[in-house]
């Protein structure tokens, strides 16, 4: 973590900013789970919707059509956050997500639904990677999984309430009133944004706002250097884009780094492809196999929880261990849950297996975002962040409308774990080939020979 002005230099010390930094991250990352896990516990709703005449393969395309609309806010928020500042992004994208949320209760065609969802997508997509800088940025770099593992607990957590709020509110009140509650951002969470949230220091001495970064940090007793040497994804300042001067996108690309970009790339599309999956439908096809629909929400409730704990679990391994390792473990895990899942099994058995497809494929998405933000320089890290997560939303996109079609075909219902088997097994193959970072073997602190300092090499 940032050190306190008063404490020992390079110790991974927990300064109040920190703590309040990743609290409202993670609580916005919160919102995205709860967008997520809602779609998938009100398909059932929206396919007997009266006068709407939804089909599973219409409900996978409006599924993708709020991921389509993630992708491009998550493609485009890295150029607008190095305009405007982390904290203004943040802010604005999720005021905008949670207003297009909750207009998604006003729908009255699926057209109309579909509209806001994908609206709903844009703001939410930018949501993850300036929550990932940020909380990068204020974090030291030998507890980056755990803190990546901390934030990102906030979706599996926003899974959990949206399950347990459906199965009271759905029968109650009707799916309409699950898109209401998704004003609550707007009402608890960006006012306390708007007065709290500090801005990236880095951003602001990049942008030559050396005042307003002193104070900054004098507010939270931090020194200024070691907030902008902390974090993976620092700004930028135009004589430090990359690589041999290269800018950042070029650098991902380079002959450096363009084997470990593409796996990074398809790593995230693999890991979203098996969480979206989960998430959307989980619930019909436990359904289709015979399960109350209390008990098909119990199960996406099992998924998200076991996500919870078991990333935490995991993040201080892969502290200790290394990535890779940990992703190749989380990878297989969440094949081989999968593949059970489809077997007629104890219900109690079955449950225990959605725990662990949830720490699995949560836990390695996790873990990677947490790799490739201490695989490349700093000067890169928002960018190779963005890139990540925007790539992975192609996954993201492809699950539901492909698991629709499979229930629309009149398939078994097995075929649709199959299918979120595959995946896994692909990613624990992929991690393999993603070389050693440039400059890892130099000493901490030293540049590398890319002329970038490295914060600390990561084992493998």
């Amino acid at each position: 973590m940032l050190e306190n002005s008063h404490g020992g230099r390079g110790n991974a010390t927990w300064p109040p900013v920190t703590l309040l930094v990743l609290a409202i991250c993670g609580i916005a990352i919160v919102a995205d789970g709860y967008d997520v896990v809602i779609y998938g516990a009100v398909i059932p709703s929206l396919l007997h919707e009266h006068g709407w005449g939804l089909t599973p393969a219409g409900a996978g395309l409006i599924g993708s059509l709020a991921l389509v609309g993630m992708l491009i806010g998550a493609t485009t928020v890295g150029t607008l956050t190095d305009t405007l500042g982390r904290r203004k992004m943040l802010i604005g994208c999720l005021t905008w997500f949670s207003l297009m949320t909750g207009l998604c209760a006003t729908a009255t065609s699926p057209e109309m639904f579909g509209l806001f969802r994908f609206l709903a997508g844009i703001g939410l997509g930018g949501v993850l990677p300036t929550a990932s800088a940020l909380s990068g940025e204020y974090s030291h770099p030998k507890t980056r999984n755990l803190v990546f593992a901390i934030i990102f607990s906030g979706f599996p957590v926003g899974g959990i309430i949206a399950a347990l709020v459906g199965m009271s509110v759905i029968p109650r009140f009707g799916w309409h009133a699950m898109f209401l509650l998704g004003l609550l951002p707007l009402v608890l969470v960006v006012p306390v944004a708007l007065k709290f949230l500090p801005e990236s220091i880095a951003f602001l001495q990049a942008k030559g706002r050396h005042a307003e970064a002193e104070k900054t940090a004098r507010r939270w007793n931090i020194t200024v250097e070691d907030a902008a040497a902390a974090g993976p994804s620092s700004a930028p300042s135009p004589a430090e884009n990359g690589p041999s001067g290269m800018s950042p996108v070029k650098a991902l690309f380079s002959r450096d780094y363009v084997v470990a970009t593409l796996c990074f790339l398809a790593m995230s599309c693999l890991c979203l492809f098996m969480i979206y999956g989960y998430n959307t439908w989980l619930p019909e096809i436990m359904g289709r196999a015979g399960y109350s629909s209390g008990s098909a929400l119990g199960f996406l409730l099992m998924f998200n929880f076991g996500a919870v704990v078991g990333q935490l679990l995991i993040s201080l391994a892969a502290d200790r261990l290394g990535s890779k390792p940990i992703i190749v473990t989380t990878y297989l895990l969440a094949g081989a849950a999968v593949i059970l899942l489809s077997l007629r099994l104890p219900t109690a058995v079955l449950y225990a297996a959605v725990a662990l497809g949830g720490i699995g494929a949560m836990g390695t998405q996790t873990f990677v975002l947490a790799y490739a933000s201490k695989y490349y320089p700093v000067r890169m890290g928002a960018t190779a962040l963005g890139w990540t997560l925007g790539f992975g939303r192609i996954g993201s996109m492809l699950a539901p409308p492909l698991l629709g079609l499979i229930i629309g075909a009149g398939l078994a219902y097995q075929w649709n774990f199959y299918a979120l088997a595959i995946p896994g097994i692909i990613g624990a193959a992929l991690i393999g080939l993603v070389p050693r970072a440039p400059g890892d073997t130099a000493p901490v602190a030293h540049p590398s020979t890319d002329g970038t300092a490295r914060s600390l090499p990561e084992p493998t």
